[in-house]
C-alpha cells in the first residue's frame, strides 16, 4: 500500500496511510487530509486509488496541483513522487515489496521490448502457485505480437492521459476495469458499461485504438 508524507519547509507534519479507494485533500475540515492553509482550495485534490494503482486529480483548486515540479490535472502517481500543494510537499511512498506495475504504455512506432530478462522472475512466480499467469498479447500496431505476462496483482495498459485500464489478478481469476479516459474500452466490441468484468480465455480487449487478446490457459 502506498502513504503520503506531508511536509512544510522539510518538517514532517503527518502521514496518511493510503486505504479508501478516494481520498479528499483540501482546506475543508471534512477532508480527509486537511492542509488549513489559504493558499489550499476547500476541496483542493482527490487522490482515487485503482487496485494498488493510485491516481491524484486537481478538483480545479485555485493555485492547481503539481507533481515533480510541473501542473498535473489528473496523473498516476509513481513512488518517490513530491506533490506540491501551496508551500506544503507531499511524497507518496509505496512500501517495499508493493505489488503492482507500471502503466505499459502503447505508443506509436513502439518496438516490443525483450521479455527474456523477465521470464525466470514470471516462471518463479507461476511455480509459486502453481499456475502460470495470464498474459495479454498485443494484436494490431508497430508492437504487435508483444506479450505481457500479468504476474502482479495489477496491471495496467493504455495511454496516460488517453484511456488506461487495468486487470487485476483475482483468487477466482482476473478482472478488467476502466480506470480513465472519456472513452470506455470495449471487450469482444462492447464498450465497459460496470466497474469491472471478468475476462476470459480469448477475450479481446480494446483500448486507446490498439487490440490486445487475453490468453489464460
Amino acid at each position: 500500500m502506498g502513504k503520503l508524507v506531508v511536509s512544510l519547509d522539510g518538517v514532517v507534519i503527518k502521514e496518511v496511510q493510503i486505504t479508501k479507494d478516494k481520498t479528499t485533500l483540501g482546506r475543508r475540515p471534512y477532508n480527509d487530509i486537511v492542509i488549513d492553509n489559504l493558499a489550499v482550495s476547500g476541496e483542493h485534490a482527490v487522490l482515487q486509488m485503482v487496485g494498488a494503482d493510485v491516481f491524484i486529480e486537481d478538483l480545479n483548486s485555485t493555485n492547481g496541483t503539481y507533481i515533480n515540479g510541473k501542473a498535473i490535472k489528473k496523473q498516476l502517481l509513481t513512488h518517490n513522487d513530491t506533490v506540491e500543494v501551496g508551500k506544503y510537499k507531499i511524497k507518496y511512498l509505496v512500501d517495499e515489496g508493493g505489488d503492482y506495475e507500471k502503466t505499459m504504455l502503447m505508443r506509436p512506432g513502439m518496438a516490443a521490448p525483450a521479455m527474456a530478462s523477465g521470464a525466470p522472475a514470471a516462471a518463479a512466480a507461476a511455480g509459486a502457485v502453481g499456475q502460470p499467469p495470464a498474459i495479454i498479447k498485443v494484436l494490431n500496431g508497430a508492437a504487435a505480437g508483444r506479450e505481457v505476462a500479468l504476474t502482479k496483482v495489477v496491471t495496467t495498459v493504455g495511454k496516460p492521459g488517453v484511456q488506461v485500464a487495468s486487470i487485476t489478478k483475482r483468487p477466482n481469476g482476473y478482472a478488467f476495469a476502466h480506470v480513465e479516459g472519456a472513452t470506455r474500452p470495449s471487450v469482444n466490441g462492447v464498450p465497459l458499461v460496470g466497474d469491472s468484468v471478468p475476462l476470459r480465455n480469448g477475450d479481446v480487449i480494446e483500448l486507446a485504438g490498439t487490440q490486445m487478446q487475453f490468453v489464460h490457459r
